[in-house]
């Protein structure tokens, strides 16, 4: 099942609204079920009532009449997530970005994932334009995966973590890597740094889609999906969902330590490994400017998109 924020194409005013995409169409939740919340984050809150009726309505959808994609605009699934961490769990990536600063792996990387919490009022969708900072003339991209809540709790164990996942995005964690240097030596961030834009999209995948491409251990499911990002049409970055060190339960369960997760929570992965220029080196690559395209392309879970403007 595919959930996504959209709107009509010719009406920017209008509230963001629920859908289902189905068969390269969008299915209006609450012109379908007329119960049914009218927002992806309100069908969230109460995800063990809506997850089975809209798995049937999925199934059985074809008396309504659906939008075509070219009569709306797509958001990010969650226009305003309840809250955004974003994890550092792809070692590779970890690795060789601090190995380009001359440093060793960190211990304690191996002892729990970490995360910082970022901008949850930054949200794009795809195809919204990315306003360069001003003060940047480092921007970058990140190549990550984001979990999305759909049942809350606190301390929640690896073994129940999934039960609360209602499903995977693709999220670029757009980062001004020149800010992010100088703040992270004060010994707090990133900051402004990633305070100004994180794009999810296009659309909200469930898990039942995702059962072939599954293998589960003790520390949780991984899924064998090629990842790829692309700029103004050239392969800069791929990589594969499979080799990430920590699992989304192992995230889970760290952020939900002592702590209520909330429907509507969103948890990124991190950058998988060759996922940015930071770790590819400025020697192949120009770091990002007004004009350029970025596409990020998960498997299954579809082509995020997005224009550098200038501010």
């Amino acid at each position: 099942m595919k959930l996504v924020s959209y709107r009509p194409i010719d009406n920017d005013a209008m509230p963001w609204r629920a859908g289902l995409l189905v068969d390269q169409a969008v299915i209006d939740i609450n012109w379908a079920m007329p119960d049914a919340p009218s927002t992806v984050l309100e069908l969230l809150q109460n995800w063990a009532v809506w997850q089975p009726a809209l798995q049937a309505l999925s199934l059985d959808c074809h008396e309504y009449e659906p939008l075509s994609l070219e009569q709306v605009r797509l958001g990010s699934p969650l226009t305003r997530p309840n809250s955004f961490r974003d994890f550092y769990a792809f070692e590779a990536h970890v690795k060789t970005a601090r190995a380009r600063r001359g440093l060793d792996m960190v211990p304690e990387w191996y002892q729990f994932p970490v995360f910082y919490f970022s901008n949850a009022s930054a949200f794009l969708g795809p195809e919204e334009p990315v306003v360069k900072p001003k003060a940047t003339e480092w921007l970058d991209y990140e190549l990550e995966i984001a979990c999305v809540i759909g049942k809350g709790g606190m301390d929640i164990v690896v073994e129940d973590a999934e039960e609360h996942i209602a499903g995977f995005c693709i999220l670029n964690d757009w980062s001004a890597r020149d800010l992010q240097r100088e703040e992270v030596k004060v010994g707090l961030g990133p900051a402004k740094g990633k305070d100004f834009a994180t794009s999810m999209g296009p659309y909200l995948v469930t898990l039942d889609e995702l059962e072939d491409v599954r293998t589960v251990s003790a520390a949780g499911s991984r899924f064998n999906l090629p990842m790829i990002a692309r700029v103004n049409g050239k392969e800069y970055s791929r990589g594969s969902f499979g080799d990430i060190h920590y699992t989304f339960a192992q995230l889970v369960a760290h952020a939900s330590a002592d702590c209520m997760l909330h429907p509507g929570d969103v948890l990124g992965s991190g950058t998988v490994g060759t996922g940015c220029i930071l770790e590819l080196g400025t020697e192949r690559y120009d770091w990002l400017k007004p004009g350029d395209i970025v596409e990020l392309e998960v498997e299954r879970l579809g082509i995020l998109r997005n224009t550098i403007i200038a501010k």
